[in-house]
């Protein structure tokens, strides 16, 4: 009998949050029996997962949230496990999830898509994996609120909560919430909340920034956060930026526009050693090599046969 212990993480954190028992019977002679590619000895497979952007408010908006941000380095005892990569678009709206599923023992794993920010009549932000910025207040209405991040719940978190505007003559929305930082709240086209980061291609990239709330005139929108989040718009001249895709950034809350700009999509992104790499693949995803490892980088819908 194995133990096969499959950890989950989000954000910048390492946790064990779910030990699995497995069972494997039969012979393990001259390299048959139960486990890994051709028979052979368990390994592990690591796994990000980024849900897309949410889109940014409009009028004095608050900018999209960032995407859901989930890791994962699971045990493979099986040489039949079809993985199906699932990455959500970024949309106007709320963005789309991004998931893993495998038909052996691989756990299941979804980041949900960033919440879409508030506007000058809509109010509050959405819920999300980040949660949308608010937006600025209507007439006798107040500011809006941020929305929720890490909806539904995930530990570790897989985002934060979306920044609130503030009630003031600018009605500026608030930036949008990333998967490292929250947005902020209380300004005048507040920034977006940073994004978290992975090294699971070999190199150091962020993920999941919060979109920057629209300002009232120049000088007063808010940036976006790192890991593709797209700057607010403000008066005159500057239009909000789509999030960044593949990199679930939310985009940046309007001045005065309807919230047209979409936040950045997802990405899927496996790591496995090359030695148990077996190339039976459909999507047609990005691949490459670092070190010791092959990196198998899903931007659309696609299998991997391990």
């Amino acid at each position: 009998m194995r133990d096969l212990k499959n950890k989950l993480t989000s954000g910048k954190n390492t946790k064990n949050i779910q030990t699995r028992k497995g069972k494997s019977f039969g012979y393990q002679v001259l390299g048959f029996g139960a486990g890994g590619a051709g028979g052979g000895p368990p390994y592990t497979i690591n796994f990000l997962v980024i849900a897309a952007g949410g889109g940014g408010g409009g009028t004095v908006g608050g900018g999209g949230g960032g995407g859901g941000f989930r890791t994962s380095t699971q045990a493979d005892i099986e040489s039949t496990n079809v993985i199906t990569a699932t990455v959500g678009a970024g949309t106007s709206n709320k963005g789309g999830d991004s998931s893993v599923v495998s038909t052996g023992v691989i756990t299941t794993i979804t980041s949900t898509g960033g919440g879409k920010g508030g506007s000058y009549y809509s109010g509050a932000g959405q819920a999300g994996g980040s949660g949308g910025g608010g937006g600025g207040p209507h007439q006798n209405n107040p500011p809006g609120v941020g929305g929720a991040g890490n909806t539904p719940s995930t530990s570790p978190s897989q985002g934060n909560s979306g920044g609130g505007a503030r009630a003031s003559s600018s009605y500026s929305g608030g930036g949008g919430g990333g998967a490292g930082a929250s947005g902020t709240g209380g300004g005048s086209g507040n920034p977006g909340g940073a994004g978290a980061q992975s090294s699971i291609t070999g190199s150091a990239v962020y993920y999941s920034g919060g979109g920057g709330g629209g300002g009232q005139s120049s000088g007063q929108a808010g940036s976006g956060g790192q890991g593709g989040g797209g700057n607010g718009g403000h008066n005159p001249g500057q239009s909000p930026q789509n999030g960044q895709a593949n990199t679930g950034g939310g985009s940046g809350g309007a001045r005065d526009t309807p919230g047209q700009q979409s936040g950045g999509s997802g990405t899927v992104i496996i790591s496995v050693a090359t030695e148990n790499y077996t190339a039976q693949l459909t999507g047609s995803p990005q691949v490459t090599t670092h070190q010791t490892n092959t990196i198998i980088k899903f931007t659309g819908t696609g299998t991997y046969k391990t």
